[in-house]
């Protein structure tokens, strides 16, 4: 496994990893019209160029096919953190989010901690707590008239 940072040629196959993660991999926690809701989001163009443009986003590659992504907001955001439905349970989302943990330290708050957040799915959330989140808040989120429920967690990276 190789890790790069990606470019704009990467989000056609970003995207395409998004939408069959969501649906096959979070099948079991979502209902179908949560599904198409949340997968919604890969019609906004201008979000995904603007995360690969402005986001520290990390790929997982192997034999040259992306396998995971993670991205890190502001140095301290998960905004993004999907892993191939065919590459699951490998040790890949282990590495990617080592790999974000190490860039957040670079970026402590105003008060010299070193925190990272994210909003996390019903789905990964027990990977998240495995890994040292705690989580904040359940959140339910109306998008498109639709109700999604995932969970503000939180790890002290100091």
């Amino acid at each position: 496994m190789n890790f790069r940072k990606a470019t704009i040629s990467d989000l056609q196959e970003l995207q395409e990893l998004y939408i069959e993660t969501i649906k096959h991999v979070c099948k079991d926690d979502y209902n179908p019209v949560q599904i198409d809701v949340w997968i919604s989001g890969v019609d906004n163009t201008e979000r995904w160029i603007e995360v690969i443009n402005t986001q520290f986003v990390l790929l997982a590659i192997i034999q040259n096919k992306i396998t995971g992504f993670g991205t890190l907001k502001d140095g301290n955001y998960i905004d993004f953190f999907y892993i191939h439905k065919e590459y699951q349970r490998q040790g890949i989302a282990d590495r990617i989010l080592t790999e974000l943990e190490l860039e957040a330290k670079k970026y402590p708050d105003a008060l010299g901690q070193k925190t990272i957040t994210s909003d996390i799915s019903i789905t990964a959330k027990p990977f998240f707590e495995k890994k040292g989140f705690i989580v904040k808040a359940e959140q339910r989120n109306i998008r498109l008239g639709v109700e999604l429920i995932n969970y503000k967690m939180e790890k002290d990276l100091s």
